[in-house]
């Protein structure tokens, strides 16, 4: 759409023309939905921050003055949406940080339905705007569950401020006046930010990890993967993992750390004797993924279980596989 097309339309929209509005929106859009999970750490809960974003702006279209573009007015109202939500809900919890891992023998306890998890994003019908150029983090490297798990760790500011900084590469005279501080203020919190991560992150992203094996390798790891998972191997799942994986699955909260602990898990528990599945590979957090289904005998069907995310370490094994139990996330 031409500079002069979205004059028109934002003119339109100011005289109540909601869909001039939607298709000055529409484009946004997306962006806006990555901006929200990196907040929020729940792809429901940014859905619904967008919408909100959307409400406000369109409510509140006569006080844009136009002194800054559309998308940063956007994304300023979106910002200081998700940060009524962490006041209101507190930030997301990964079981990593809530306890030592756990002994396989002991098997899990009930799942800790009152905390709030931190939760995947879901690659079906996701579009990715190119980073830009002063960006610190790829659009992609930013919704890595390592990066969402660390942001987590911030303070609300810190992490609105290091996102529109590192990620979406706002100056911080804009970030300061979207916040409502000084610019001072975003860089002293911008500092302890990248403290914070720098100590949290692992030394190479996804994005890099996955591009130094190529599409070819992952997707060759993916599927050997799943035929094992489907047929039960729990050998020839080991075999896949590196020495230290760690695999998590909220809403439980016991996590297991290192290959043995994993298999015997596994072997006691998703892949015991009886227990049928198959799978189908997905995307999720910019990463692979597998939706798994496990057979109900009373229905007699393959029900939805658990979306796994998979992160992959340089030598081609999985360094962590995490499952999300919860079917509604499932395409």
């Amino acid at each position: 759409m031409t500079a002069t097309g979205d004059a028109d339309l934002l003119v339109a929209a100011r005289g109540g023309d909601s869909a001039a509005f939607d298709a000055l929106a529409a484009p946004l859009r997306p962006g806006l939905l990555l901006h929200c999970y990196r907040m929020l750490a729940s792809s429901h809960d940014a859905e619904d921050a967008v919408q909100e974003t959307l409400l406000r702006a369109w409510r509140s279209l006569d006080r844009f003055e136009g002194r800054s573009a559309l998308r940063t007015w956007l994304y300023t109202v979106a910002t200081n949406v998700c940060l009524r939500e962490i006041e209101r809900r507190g930030r997301r919890y990964w079981p990593v940080d809530l306890s030592p891992a756990g002994d396989p023998a002991l098997g899990v306890g009930a799942p800790l339905t009152e905390t709030v998890w931190l939760g995947p994003l879901p690659g079906a019908g996701l579009t990715w705007e190119s980073s830009p150029t002063d960006a610190v983090y790829e659009q992609k490297e930013s919704v890595e569950l390592a990066f969402v798990a660390a942001l987590q760790q911030l303070p609300p500011l810190q992490r609105a401020v290091l996102v529109m900084r590192d990620v979406l590469a706002m100056p911080a005279a804009e970030v300061a006046g979207a916040l409502e501080t000084s610019t001072a203020a975003v860089n002293s919190a911008l500092q302890r930010a990248r403290a914070t991560m720098a100590d949290r992150l692992p030394n190479r992203s996804q994005q890099r990890v996955l591009r130094d094996l190529g599409d070819d390798r992952v997707q060759a790891s993916v599927a050997a993967f799943v035929a094992a998972w489907e047929r039960a191997d729990v050998d020839a799942v080991v075999a896949l993992l590196t020495d230290d994986v760690v695999m998590a699955m909220p809403p439980f909260g016991e996590w297991f750390a290192g290959r043995e602990a994993v298999a015997q898990f596994i072997a006691a528990y998703p892949l015991r004797a009886g227990r049928r599945w198959t799978c189908r590979t997905t995307t999720a957090n910019g990463q692979p993924a597998v939706e798994k289904y496990v057979w109900d005998e009373e229905v007699g069907a393959f029900l939805a279980h658990s979306v796994s995310v998979l992160s992959f370490a340089d030598d081609g094994r999985i360094r962590s596989f995490d499952a999300f139990l919860d079917p509604s996330l499932m395409s």
